[in-house]
């Protein structure tokens, strides 16, 4: 089998598949041991910005899942990082920005992401897709409007007060942030398809906060952008946001090949209202994990059911893997999906 055979590959452009592809957001990370084990003492954007590591961990939920697709091991605010953004991760919080971003001179100072900046991310892509052979690797950024709530909140918010009051009340100062953090954003994925890697997702992850109303006027123009200029690069594009019901039409309209669905929506209702010829991607409720296996298989039964009505399907959950989840169970569940979809 070559890389461009791949199911993951293939069920992103709605073609043909011998079984349904699996893989899962944050499959690399907190629930697996090994994970653990080599964090030990590392900070997490130390990690990010070591390519042995990033190799690692990167390859740790293939070997033991037989996932049909590997995820970059990242975070959304590494090109931050990388572009002098004085930040952190801090556990059980995540991203602490110093100094948040909340009027225009701030705004002028964030530059361009240069491929020189994260020459990290080039030598692990490089490795891993080497290593990985006919399996795809997924290359991801932060959605614009998810970077800027990090930025103008200062961190994780609940609300986004400060976002929604710049965004309302400050709309030039909004176009500004939101042209330079596209910019980032795609030049982040450029440097990870350049090096090797054959897809990417654009987690907008926060963006199901907004109104439809307020992303058509105030992120739609950005994420179209950034999908436009990815279309250049012929690799599918994955776009996902938790709490995006509302948004799925909108969220397909920017352009991506693939919607990623949370698991407050079948896919069968998800395929009305995205754009025709759009392929999908979830939906299994992260915390069905915890059930009685018997739960579980009858809840990824209907989600593959759910799923025929898509053209294409790509088996994941609604959000990513949470960090007490039992590795044991995801090693059946890749198992079951693809025993079940066997063509």
């Amino acid at each position: 089998m070559t890389l461009q055979d791949s199911p993951f590959l293939r069920a992103c452009k709605r073609l043909p598949v011998s079984h349904t592809p699996v893989w899962f957001m944050r499959q690399a990370g907190r629930s697996l041991p090994e994970y653990r084990k080599l964090r030990e003492g590392v900070a997490m954007l130390d990690a990010c910005a070591r390519p042995d590591m990033i190799v690692e961990i990167t390859m740790q939920p293939v070997r033991r899942y037989g996932v049909d697709a590997a995820i970059f091991f990242s975070d959304i605010v590494v090109p931050l990082k990388a572009i002098g953004i004085d930040l952190d991760i801090k556990p059980g919080v995540g991203p602490v920005v110093a100094e948040p971003i909340r009027d225009l001179a701030a705004v002028n100072r964030l530059r361009a992401l240069e491929p020189d900046d994260v020459p990290y991310v080039t030598a692990a892509v490089g490795a891993l897709t080497g290593e990985l052979g006919d399996r795809p690797l997924i290359g991801f950024a932060g959605g614009p409007f998810t970077l800027a709530s990090y930025l103008i909140e200062g961190g994780p918010s609940k609300n986004h007060e400060h976002t929604k009051a710049l965004m309302y009340g400050e709309p030039d100062v909004w176009a500004e942030l939101m042209q330079r953090l596209s910019a980032i954003a795609l030049d982040f994925l450029r440097v990870q398809i350049a090096a090797g890697a054959s897809a990417v997702q654009l987690f907008d992850s926060w963006v199901g906060a907004l109104s439809a109303e307020d992303y058509r006027a105030s992120v739609l123009p950005y994420t179209s952008w950034i999908f436009e200029q990815l279309g250049e690069l012929d690799v599918p594009r994955i776009h996902f946001g938790v709490g995006t019901g509302e948004l799925l039409s909108l969220l397909s309209e920017a352009g991506p090949d693939v919607v990623g669905v949370d698991w407050r929506v079948p896919l069968d209702k998800a395929v009305q209202r995205v754009q025709p010829g759009t392929a999908l991607q979830g939906n299994l409720d992260p915390a069905t994990l915890f059930a009685p296996w018997s739960v579980v298989a009858e809840r990824t039964d209907a989600v593959l059911s759910s799923a025929k009505a898509a053209d294409g399907h790509v088996f994941n959950l609604g959000h990513g893997v949470l960090p007490t989840t039992d590795p044991a169970v995801l090693e059946r569940l890749v198992d079951y999906v693809h025993e079940k979809t066997a063509r």
